[in-house]
Formats: structure tokens, C-alpha cells, sequence
């Protein structure tokens, strides 16, 4: 019996450079079908570029119809003004993620590693090599917040099957997604 594929939505979030990428996971194997970095115009107000950011993601997920939603949690820097600045894009994207109905799984920088590498450790060059190894990247795709949203989407497609696993074997902890219900 054949099984439904799952079309996951990776976000690398940030408000200069926001990664997307959508992922098909099917029984023939994993499929990149679609990825792009957003960037904003630094000179532009914030609220500007959230607008801007927040219009284009609304867009690709209306035109993807992704499944789910893997996203990047925040990784807290030297630069706290800056860190305020990715929890507010944040916020931004679970709203729209929610009003699309869809469920949001987060991971931190070292399960998105050890996932996709093997290592918790792993570089941006350790990562981006590793990825080209397990999905067909174009040659198009030359930023890392691209690559890192195809790998956030390729550690849901691993988690995904290891909850699945956890609930048929019973066990009670597994990783939490964030479902909401629009209205």
C-alpha cells in the first residue's frame, strides 16, 4: 500500500536573510522542490522587511501547500539586539505558520548537525557537503541560510520517522511540535 509523501517546509529564520526550502519526503526517497533566501534591504525599517518577508512566505506556502513546518530555533549570540530581532521573525512565522493551518517542529542548531552530519560540532562547509549527499541540491543554490533550511527540512524528515517509531514502540518522550489550530 502505497504511503502518502510528506512535503516539509525548512526555515533558516533571520530578518537580512531568511532560508526556505521544501523537501518531499516519498518511498522512492527525498526530493528538493523548492528553495530560495530572502533578503531584505538593510537600509528598509524593520517592519518593513518583517512585511516583506512575512508577504513572501504567505506566498510559497500557498503556492508549495507544504505539510508541515521545521524551523531552526533561536541560537542566542554575543548580539542580543540581533537575537530580539530573529525571535521577532519568529513570532512572525509561527502567526502566518498557525493562519495556514500548519504544525511547526522546531530543532536547535546541534540536532540540525548531528542529524545531517552525524555531529553536534560540524561546520557550515561540513554541513553544505553533507547535504548535497543526501538530496540533489541545483547549482543555483550558493547561500548558506538556503542550505541550512534544506538541512533543518531534512532533520524533520529524520525526526518524523524516529517519532513514528516512538509512538509505535509506545515510548512517551519524543519531540514536541507546536500545533496550532487556526480559527
Amino acid at each position: 500500500m502505497p504511503t502518502k509523501s510528506l512535503k516539509i517546509l525548512g526555515i533558516d529564520p533571520g530578518y537580512d536573510r531568511l532560508g526556505l526550502a521544501v523537501i518531499e519526503k516519498s518511498q522512492t526517497g527525498l526530493k528538493l522542490l523548492y528553495s530560495t533566501c530572502l533578503q531584505t534591504n538593510k537600509k528598509d525599517s524593520l517592519s518593513s522587511r518583517f512585511l516583506l518577508l512575512g508577504r513572501e512566505l504567505k506566498k510559497i506556502i500557498k503556492k508549495e501547500k507544504p505539510d508541515v513546518v521545521a524551523l531552526e530555533t533561536l541560537y542566542f549570540s554575543v548580539n542580543q539586539k540581533t537575537a530580539s530581532k530573529v525571535a521577532e521573525v519568529r513570532g512572525m512565522i509561527a502567526y502566518i505558520c498557525a493562519e495556514s493551518g500548519l504544525p511547526i517542529s522546531e530543532y536547535n542548531p546541534m540536532q540540525i548537525k548531528s542529524c545531517v552530519t552525524g555531529w553536534g560540532g560540524a561546520n557550515k562547509k561540513q554541513i553544505i557537503e553533507l547535504v548535497k549527499k543526501q538530496i540533489v541540491v541545483p547549482a543555483k543554490v550558493k547561500i548558506d541560510d538556503e542550505y541550512d533550511a534544506i538541512a533543518i527540512a531534512l532533520t524533520h524528515s529524520v525526526m518524523a520517522k524516529m517519532l513514528s517509531l516512538w509512538k509505535n514502540f509506545g515510548f512517551l518522550q519524543a519531540p514536541k511540535t507546536l500545533k496550532i489550530k487556526a480559527k
